[in-house]
């Protein structure tokens, strides 16, 4: 069996990034244009200003993404979190959360938040695995979100972040 491996942004995943988002996006009808803003400017909008970008590879297939952008000192926005539908089921979107709690948890954020629609209910699922809750939805980043969740690292009380993550 091939293992899965968690790697970083380069420019040669540029157009993965974008392939495995739009194919989620479009087949829900949720692509809008801070879609294409953030999927056209990666390194503008979230490397350059803190943020990051991972992937997952199935050997040597780029199967998955998700982003961390930097809201502020205490918070990332967990954005564009996709695994491509042929390797759904293998827990590839469980790796690609635990390694964005890891970074969370090296760089002492407080908080992540997250934006979603209602009929994304296997992502939804994950979510409320690492314990994310729903809270109100004070403004619409993007036009086609009905939720937002959030997940408070500073109640996690572990020396250890990653003892943390292994308890969810």
């Amino acid at each position: 069996m091939k293992s899965i491996e968690i790697i970083s942004f380069e420019d040669r995943y540029h157009e993965d990034f974008k392939t495995l988002s739009y194919e989620w996006l479009k087949k829900y009808g949720l692509l809008e244009p801070e879609d294409e803003r953030i999927l056209n400017n990666p390194k503008e909008v979230i490397l350059n200003q803190g943020g990051h970008i991972f992937f997952a590879k199935y050997g040597e297939e780029v199967v998955g993404t998700v982003s961390l952008i930097k809201v502020d000192e205490n918070t990332f926005e967990i954005a564009k979190f996709a695994v491509t539908e042929t390797y759904q089921g293998l827990s590839i979107g469980k790796k690609l959360l635990e390694k964005c709690l890891q970074i969370a948890g090296d760089e002492k954020i407080q908080k992540i938040i997250l934006y979603s629609n209602h009929a994304l209910t296997s992502a939804l699922a994950l979510y409320k695995k690492f314990n994310f809750k729903e809270i109100p939805l004070d403004s619409r980043k993007y036009m086609e979100s009905d939720l937002k969740m959030e997940l408070n690292l500073a109640l996690i009380e572990y020396d250890d972040p990653h003892e943390a993550i292994s308890k969810m």
